[in-house]
């Protein structure tokens, strides 16, 4: 009887062995996926200051002249992410510079792996962190404006040599920063790509192109729980912020499980005071430049038809559109975006 005990003891005890080991692996297979969490991150920081050091620097790039003439719309799938499957950049192209302008939310992270797409395609790619976003140390509560919010933004631009033309592209709400700096400088800029972005016209506000989803600004100003009042209860909100599965549903119902999380740790509150603002825009500045829209034909947080509407009321010289992408193509098909992004950058 003693001996059965013993026997089964030593079986047991085997059995138990064998989940720890599994336990083990398991836990250290999530401890590595984290700390390569973490290497990405900081990665994408340590990126975006080498970035602004060399815009500080003064980086060369060449002038590309514009020209007009309308272009067909495109639809693009995302066949696979291999980069070397990109078209290529013609040479007198090389060098040239896309300022990527990060949505509500987000910052300059959120481009990384478009970032590495554009220079290795010889492109000379610059990601801003407009004010009190990504690693811009401005309190989001103190930006009141759209012009607080894009300062980053201009002071690029004014900064750019009179004999140079940059190539914006703006993303989300990020669009209406672009917009403004068209208005600013336009011959400073050769084209403008909005991507699924506040394409707004003269007199309008970004942010009522997001409630076509939301209902109402009234509305929401009501009854939002996630506004955010940072002077105070008795004084008007100065921002708002998803909860974490709203913006999963809403922004990323087709990014990977990485960029996602990601996200949720690098995401701050968009000012609300800046999405309020009516944009003045005028034909003889921003109307000169020219412009292209990317339509993401899987996105929850402002839907095909409501940028099809854009599209409709403030008609740009190129549409092209993305399949399968979600409101963060940077996440969910940067493939396919790369590819656009080049096709545009090429037009002559």
């Amino acid at each position: 009887m003693g001996n059965r005990f013993i026997c089964m003891s030593k079986k047991d005890t085997k059995e138990y062995g064998s989940k720890s080991k599994r336990m083990g692996r398991s836990q250290r297979k999530l401890l590595e996926d984290e700390a390569a969490l973490h290497r990405r991150a900081l990665s994408m920081a340590l990126h975006q200051h080498q970035l602004s050091q060399r815009f500080e620097n003064g980086s060369m790039s060449r002038r590309v002249n514009s020209a007009t003439g309308a272009r067909p719309r495109r639809t693009l799938s995302e066949p696979t992410d291999n980069p070397k499957q990109a078209p290529e950049v013609s040479e007198n192209l090389k060098g040239k510079k896309v300022v990527l302008v990060h949505g509500e939310g987000f910052g300059a992270w959120c481009w990384y792996k478009n970032i590495a797409l554009l220079e290795e395609s010889g492109l000379v790619p610059v990601a801003v962190d407009l004010s009190g976003s990504g690693i811009n140390t401005t309190d989001t509560n103190s930006v009141s404006t759209l012009v607080d919010y894009s300062k980053p933004l201009i002071s690029y631009l004014q900064d750019v040599p009179d004999d140079e033309k940059v190539i914006l592209v703006g993303h989300g709400c990020g669009g209406a920063s672009v917009s403004y700096a068209m208005e600013q400088f336009p011959q400073k800029i050769s084209k403008a790509i909005f991507i699924c972005a506040t394409m707004v016209s003269s007199g309008q506000r970004p942010f009522d192109i997001f409630t076509e989803e939301l209902g109402s600004s009234e509305d929401f100003m009501k009854d939002s729980k996630f506004l955010i009042y940072g002077n105070g209860t008795d004084n008007p909100p100065t921002g708002f912020m998803l909860e974490r599965q709203q913006l999963k549903g809403l922004y990323f119902n087709q990014s990977p499980a990485k960029d996602i999380a990601l996200a949720m740790v690098s995401m701050r509150p968009v000012p609300l005071g800046a999405m309020m603002e009516k944009l003045s825009l005028s034909p003889e500045k921003y109307g000169t430049v020219r412009r292209y829209f990317i339509q993401t034909l899987d996105d929850r947080a402002l839907s095909p038809d409501v940028q099809e509407k854009l599209v409709r009321e403030n008609p740009p010289e190129g549409v092209y559109k993305i399949k399968g992408s979600d409101h963060c193509p940077f996440f969910s098909k940067p493939q396919s975006l790369h590819k656009m992004l080049l096709e545009i950058v090429q037009i002559p």
